[in-house]
């Protein structure tokens, strides 16, 4: 199964590298493939999400009306959402799909001799002994995760002697150049670059620089990202505890961006770079589209509320004259248990009210501050 993930995915990566000829490119364009295949499903999150913001009031409104009662507040909720065609948890399954493609195209970056060219392991072993006679490597104390990178790199800068020496011996074996601009995408950016770089070459000091900037770029892009998405989402009534949680989750996203660019190869940064890019001008197209269609759907349905409740209001006026004239009857349908418990549910909310009421005056006699509840809770 494991096999079958990273051919998936290592499949495009060499047909884009074959097609342009740079590695840094061939991340670039599956950054984009993998984000026009996410697009539908992503679409769906971005108007469930922004339909969900626009009815806010109502739900507040239920929240106030049902304080008292959480099991009719939840078939509220409920009955809110079905006629709304909304689901609430659409945004967050769709919003976990990219850590597993993550994972998977780390996968295929960190071993891209047995993961993306899908070599024997005979031949990696061919190769590793023969650069180390050749002093072009040697084998690390500890074991080195990123092993294969280093000898897919060395194989490159000595591919005609590896063709003529190994010839036979190492079949399925491509010439990976990991370059691109001027940077080597194999390797992974040093925080300390600066205690141990040679300032007085360029083409060391450069690439060395080029790599450190990489991590901060993509922690930019990504706090860029949320801000543009959360900026474009219409605004909502958020408590202070709501409001805390979202910029803990705006400063929490970047750092952990910084982290996994300095503990991976530079490739994953770039992948991460050109898919925020790519996220950003995804996220404004659809929020232009869906704003169109949901002020529509809004429009539309406010209407027919708003028809409903002159029905509704109509009928009423009309049963209060019917019993002022004495007129009305008592519905036969309606069974005695019905009854009971409209009468209990009214009691339950009026004596929630006042259990309300008293709590708030003892706080205001102590000079206690009432706690807020996030909306989501």
């Amino acid at each position: 199964m494991g096999e079958l993930i990273c051919k998936i995915f290592s499949w495009p990566l060499i047909k884009f590298y074959e097609l342009t000829g740079s590695y840094g490119v061939s991340i670039i364009v599956f950054a984009l493939l993998v984000n026009l295949l996410m697009t539908p499903f992503m679409a769906k999150s971005k108007k469930s999400m922004m339909h969900t913001t626009l009815i806010q009031p109502r739900i507040q409104e239920l929240q106030r009306r049902h304080e008292g009662n959480p099991q009719k507040l939840n078939q509220e909720m409920q009955k809110l959402y079905q006629e709304e065609g909304i689901n609430p948890m659409s945004g967050c399954i769709w919003s976990l799909i990219p850590f597993p493609i993550l994972i998977a195209l780390y996968s295929v970056i960190r071993q891209p001799l047995t993961r993306m060219m899908f070599v024997a392991e005979e031949v990696v072993t061919t190769l590793q002994d023969f650069f180390v006679n050749q002093g072009w490597y040697t084998i690390p104390a500890k074991a080195d995760a990123y092993m294969e990178i280093k000898l897919a790199d060395i194989a490159h800068q000595h591919w005609d002697e590896v063709q003529t020496a190994l010839a036979g011996q190492v079949d399925g074996l491509m010439n990976i150049d990991f370059g691109f601009l001027g940077l080597n995408l194999g390797q992974k950016p040093e925080w300390n670059f600066f205690m141990h770089t040679d300032w007085s070459d360029a083409a060391v000091g450069r690439p060395a620089l080029g790599l450190f900037l990489i991590p901060f770029i993509s922690a930019f892009l990504s706090w860029a990202s949320m801000k543009i998405s959360n900026m474009s989402n219409p605004p909502q009534a958020q408590n202070a505890q709501t409001d805390a949680s979202m910029k803990s989750m705006t400063l929490m996203m970047p750092l952990m961006s910084i982290w996994i660019c300095f503990v991976m190869p530079a490739a994953m940064g770039i992948y991460w770079i050109a898919n925020s890019v790519f996220g950003i001008i995804r996220d404004f197209a659809l929020t232009k589209v869906f704003k169109k269609q949901l002020d529509a759907e809004m429009a539309e349905r406010a209407a027919a509320r708003s028809e409903r409740e002159k029905e509704l209001e109509a009928k009423r006026l009309e049963t209060e004259r019917l019993k002022a004239e004495g007129k009305t009857t008592m519905n036969a349908n309606t069974s005695k248990k019905k009854i009971q418990a409209s009468e209990k549910q009214k009691q339950d909310e009026r004596k929630a009210a006042l259990d309300k009421a008293e709590r708030a005056a003892r706080r205001e006699r102590r000079g206690e501050k009432e706690y807020e509840k996030p909306a989501s809770q």
